[in-house]
């Protein structure tokens, strides 16, 4: 029988679901020949049908999240402000696009689900032509959405279709205007994690908002230290079967442009160890310095053909290495971390229940030592019951 005001709290994984009660926390393999509900029933509907729906609450990260290119006019304003608001705000960056040299870039070939377009200051006009609508043609998008100046917006208005027009993200001193544009992403986002069927389903059994988990994520970082022996500052990183995410504090980064939230958050998409091993593999395989690290782990790149526990253990660690590169100098792909400031990594996601401390330590003393040169030894924290999230979603006011 359930205590007095106790919560039963679901995170619903790409891979896994975990089920939370104030005494015990469960985790199940998702069977994917079943809808999520009735496989979430299954498993576990006896704790489930001992609550009430006011009392269940559930979060999300089986979708991945969203995709976005960014076309902007420049590098210095705007691709930079609309990159860190789209990053606040949860979402994968695929591609930014210089306006000038958009006719050089390569048109992706998966489908993105929001394109942002940006740029001039509000009394700029004919700012984009002819190459701009050119390009979104051959483009397959879900979503566009126009946060430059207010004199060009009508006349793309008029020549792109579905185009969302929403205030510019820079003032006329260059300063950024975040919320117009983070309220839509956010909301975009909601929409796309409740509008799958499977996702919708589960409000059949709850009454509460369900909410994107790297959301709740976030929410959770002002409370770690109260069950975990982190000291600041910390990098969280979570590795799943989709998606390797990093929550960060803003102190780590050389340029705080958008103030609003105390932690920021960046997705690798195609980093996870289950569903985009593939992408995986071929992004180890490119980086210079993997195949010292496989020996490092006495081992050769005959694991990645592998299927074994041997090989997933190998996968994690990799992807724990590949990420770190690319919040370093040597591989920077969005910004870059002050990672010799770091007092602890702590680490959640699958990755927990797989590697041992000394397997995840040993990584990070080669990544520091190889990539970094530095001695410097920032304390792991596994956490290996893989219930972080619960101390967000516990404490989200929504």
């Amino acid at each position: 029988m359930k205590e007095v005001n106790e919560k039963l709290l679901i995170d619903v994984g790409s891979t896994y679901f975990k089920v939370s009660t104030a005494s015990s926390i469960e985790q199940h393999l998702r069977d994917f020949n079943k809808d999520i509900l009735d496989d979430l029933t299954y498993k576990c509907g006896e704790i489930i049908h001992g609550y009430d729906k006011d009392d269940i609450y559930i979060c999300s990260s089986a979708n991945g999240g969203l995709s976005t290119l960014i076309i902007g006019i420049t590098n210095s304003f705007s691709l930079k402000y609309a990159t860190n608001i789209a990053f606040n705000s949860g979402i994968n960056i695929i591609d930014k696009v210089l306006y000038q040299n958009i006719e050089d870039y390569s048109v992706p070939s998966d489908l993105i689900d929001v394109v942002i377009v940006v740029g001039g200051i509000n009394s700029s006009s004919n700012i984009f032509g002819e190459p701009l609508f050119s390009y979104l043609e051959k483009l397959n998008y879900s979503n566009i959405v126009y946060v430059g100046s207010e004199e060009e917006a009508p006349r793309l208005q008029a020549t792109i279709q579905n185009l969302v027009v929403l205030p510019n993200v820079i003032d006329n001193k260059l300063h950024i205007i975040e919320e117009h544009l983070k309220e839509y992403l956010t909301n975009l986002y909601q929409l796309d994690i409740v509008g799958k069927e499977d996702i919708k389903n589960l409000y059949t059994i709850t009454s509460n908002q369900i909410y994107p988990t790297p959301y709740i994520v976030n929410k959770t970082l002002p409370f770690i230290d109260t069950k975990f022996a982190v000291v600041n500052p910390f990098i969280l990183i979570d590795i799943g079967g989709a998606t390797t995410d990093i929550h960060y504090s803003k102190d780590l980064v050389d340029e705080n442009i958008v103030t609003v939230n105390e932690y920021d958050r960046l997705v690798f998409k195609k980093l996870g160890v289950y569903k985009s091993k593939e992408s995986l593999i071929f992004t180890a395989k490119n980086n210079e310095f993997v195949y010292e690290l496989l020996t490092y782990l006495k081992v050769t790149e005959n694991i990645f053909e592998e299927q074994s526990e041997k090989a997933l253990k190998v996968l994690m660690q990799l992807a724990i290495f590949l990420v770190l590169c690319k919040m370093s100098h040597y591989k920077q792909a969005y910004i870059n971390l002050k990672l010799l400031s770091i007092n602890s990594i702590v680490l959640t996601g699958g990755i927990t229940k797989v590697l041992a401390d000394t397997e995840v330590e040993d990584i990070i003393s080669f990544f520091y030592k190889k990539i970094l040169n530095s001695s410097h030894n920032p304390s792991v924290v596994m956490d290996h019951d893989y219930d972080i999230w619960t101390l967000g979603i516990t404490n989200n006011k929504g």
